[in-house]
């Protein structure tokens, strides 16, 4: 299965959020969405996620959400941004 493509938005100087970019061809590649296991579970593998650090993404829509995870970066659901 394929997955995701996404740019990281914000750098270093953001240490307690990360966000990510969906830029995905969607024809051939899931969006963060419907891939936010695997999408997690790369940040997790490239150090990227530390313990409180916040994942928001925006979507293939341009929308701004919120990937909720836990340990080693496991998916547990979506959340909000308040705009």
């Amino acid at each position: 299965m394929r997955e995701p493509l996404f740019a990281v938005v914000t750098d270093e100087t953001t240490p307690d959020v990360l966000v990510i970019r969906d830029v995905g061809d969607h024809t051939f590649h899931p969006t963060i969405t419907n891939g936010a296991e695997a999408v997690l579970f790369r940040l997790w593998q490239a150090g990227v996620l530390t313990p409180g650090r916040r994942v928001l993404y925006y979507d293939s829509e341009g929308e701004l959400a919120e990937l909720l995870w836990r340990g080693r970066g496991t998916f547990v659901g979506f959340g909000s941004v308040g705009q």
